[in-house]
């Protein structure tokens, strides 16, 4: 069984809560929105503690340090492909700007024996809950709505 780990940044606004999505990098996902955004996660192997692999996918993901604060463990989900991802809520505010994403390899086109590099997010930004809930995965708005019931 496959499994990822991730942070959900979110702050509060003058229109409530807000959190942090990055949309999924690669040419799969170029000319989609619904469903092409995701929690900054990444997969971890059993030796590793899911909270040190969130805080990892974190950095390599966005090329940021994770922030301080608060942790909230906001549970488990299991995705339409089978991958369970674990996350952490944690209060923050981040610019998008000033993120440096990480990247990875792929052949594209496929069969073209040509391999290109992508970035594993190719930008990030911030959602109003409700915006949140169309454009992300749809296995992962269970987070969105468990952070606003421990933030109610």
């Amino acid at each position: 069984m496959r499994r990822s780990a991730g942070l959900l940044l979110f702050r509060r606004g003058g229109d409530g809560l807000e959190v942090l999505l990055g949309h999924m990098g690669g040419p799969f996902f170029a000319k989609k929105d619904a469903g092409a955004w995701t929690v900054p996660k990444g997969e971890y192997t059993p030796q590793e503690p899911a909270w040190e692999a969130a805080r990892r996918e974190f950095r390599e993901e966005l090329g940021l340090a994770p922030p301080d604060g608060e942790a909230v463990a906001l549970g488990e989900v299991v995705q339409a492909n089978g991958k369970v991802v674990t996350v952490w809520a944690v209060e923050a505010d981040l610019d998008p700007g000033s993120i440096s994403p990480g990247t990875f390899t792929m052949q594209w086109p496929p069969g073209s024996g040509r391999v290109q590099e992508f970035p594993e997010l190719d930008r990030v930004a911030w959602f109003g809950l409700d915006r949140a809930r169309e454009v992300i995965i749809t296995a992962q708005a269970a987070f969105l709505d468990r952070l606003a019931e421990h933030s109610g």
